[in-house]
């Protein structure tokens, strides 16, 4: 058996759940139990079970039949432990101070999380502490940065151009336009792709804000031309060239004040401007539930693998990541407090252009 600087690690999922993080966890876990000889400590809930010391070791029967399993067996949260002020112990002391204490009484090497943008900043700040951390990116939004690619966004984006599909259907039935809201946060990537697989006519993402004036000439175009129907396909990001304007605070309090959705939004914004119908839905959650495509299960799998050697050599700090089709570990310094998104020369805009795709700018 291989020599590993690592003889005990936690795990924990925190962040919102994305399809592939128990193909991670169990990349991580027989790899280093297997191969390395490694004791594995699970922290339910995320950085909560963390904070709470709700600890147990993880044994080979637990990874049996999880590859396939949407979700994840540790269970998730989205605490932040240097910003959430509620946690504290009898003796004071906070949730930073808590964490410190539950690693050392752990016995642990170092600790690996699995998770989104927060997610990854925390564990980089857990390292500037002392502590030894590696992070892996999941999020269905894929707007990590550093990454090409993270595990759970080909998922979602299956299950986003499965819902476009099946709206050309009844968009076609009735003539109408068909409006889908997909998640995203921030960033364009998931409204940007399955807007291209799924055909859609209209693609609008955050990082394009739109203009209800070229999207109406668009669809209007289309139904002059006898296409009786349209798809638009909307990031919940998405934001209006009048809003791209607003200072922060005032674009915050205009959306706080918006009746529904974007989608419902655009949805009145497109009746208003060319008098066709429009129907809207919000897929939400459904994205980011049920088994894990099998390139998901790949890459988390690869991720995991990863980190197990990082954790063997001692390899702390760091992010797994893929690049140019390699994986690597990268500084969680360069990850920490940064948004990945779709940038303005990206082939893929491009790529919706060329195939007649309003974008809305």
């Amino acid at each position: 058996m291989p020599k590993s600087v690592t003889r005990t690690f936690g795990i924990l999922t925190s962040g919102g759940d994305a399809p592939g993080l128990n193909a991670a966890i169990r990349g991580v876990a027989r790899a280093a139990i297997d191969v390395y000889g490694m004791r594995v400590i699970g922290f339910e809930h995320g950085y909560r079970g963390l904070i709470e010391n709700r600890a147990r070791e993880l044994h080979p029967a637990e990874f049996s039949g999880i590859l396939a399993r949407g979700g994840t067996i540790l269970g998730t949260s989205r605490e932040k432990p240097f910003k959430d002020k509620e946690w504290s112990s009898p003796d004071g002391r906070g949730a930073v101070d808590m964490i410190k204490e539950n690693y050392r009484l752990n016995g642990l090497d170092c600790l690996v999380v699995l998770g989104g943008n927060g997610t990854n900043t925390t564990a980089h700040l857990l390292a500037e502490e002392g502590l030894n951390v590696i992070g892996l990116p999941k999020t269905i939004d894929n707007d990590i940065v550093e990454t090409d690619i993270t595990f759970g966004f080909h998922t979602a984006l299956t299950v986003a151009t499965d819902a476009i599909d099946r709206l050309h259907s009844t968009a076609s039935s009735h003539n109408r336009v068909m409006v889908i809201e997909l998640m995203g946060h921030k960033a364009g990537w998931l409204a940007l792709y399955s807007g291209i697989a799924g055909g859609g006519d209209v693609v609008l993402i955050p990082e394009i804000p739109y203009s209800i004036e070229n999207i109406a000439r668009h669809l209007e175009d289309r139904a002059r031309s006898g296409k009786t129907f349209s798809i638009v396909v909307v990031a919940e990001g998405a934001l209006s060239v009048e809003e791209a304007r607003l200072e922060r605070k005032a674009f915050k309090k205009q959306r706080e004040q918006m009746t529904g959705s974007i989608g419902y939004r655009v949805a009145r914004e497109i009746e208003g401007a060319t008098g066709l119908e429009s129907r809207v839905t919000v897929l939400g959650y459904l994205q980011r539930g049920g088994t894990p495509v099998a390139y998901d299960r790949v890459l988390a799998s690869q991720f995991g693998t990863a980190a197990a050697e990082m954790l063997a050599s001692g390899d702390y700090g760091k992010m797994v990541a893929l690049r140019d089709n390699r994986v690597i570990g990268v500084p969680l310094e360069k990850v920490a407090n940064r948004v990945k998104t779709v940038p303005i020369d990206h082939r893929m805009l491009v790529t919706a252009r060329d195939v007649g795709t309003c974008l809305g700018g």
